[in-house]
């Protein structure tokens, strides 16, 4: 089994393109997804991209998809040091990259910043590899 860590903008993308996760793999994600999710969502229906329904009816595909969360002080400890030595402002970035240094494979991510900062730490695939057996 394959161990790919998500960060909340790929969740999205995947909740919005209805395909389904290949079995073979398992989904991780820090805690803070479910959060990220929904400011997405929020945002969109500020912007007019969403109605509330729709947003509304994509948190409760969030609610049910089956993710490991992990927030531990392990990976709080080691996303702050990525963070500290990248020279971030934040670690919503290094979250996703201390959890596959940890625990996945590969982080596979929609978002291109976090993609060209995660590659020159961990391993990065693309969303496809979710779909291949």
């Amino acid at each position: 089994m394959a161990r790919f860590v998500i960060d909340g903008k790929t969740l999205l993308h995947l909740l919005e393109s209805g395909r389904t996760v290949g079995p073979a793999h398992q989904l991780v994600a820090p805690a803070s997804i479910r959060s990220q999710v929904m400011d997405l969502l929020l945002r969109k229906v500020q912007d007019g991209d969403l109605t509330e329904q729709e947003a509304l009816a994509l948190h409760e595909q969030l609610t049910e998809t089956k993710l490991r969360l992990l927030n531990d002080r392990v990976s709080r400890r080691t996303a702050w040091d990525i963070a500290r030595a990248q020279g971030w402002g934040t670690i919503t970035h290094a979250e996703c990259i201390a959890l596959v240094k940890l625990q996945a494979d590969a982080l596979i991510t929609i978002d291109v910043d976090l993609a060209a900062a995660a590659a020159k730490i961990v391993p990065v695939a693309t969303v496809e590899r979710l779909f291949q057996p």
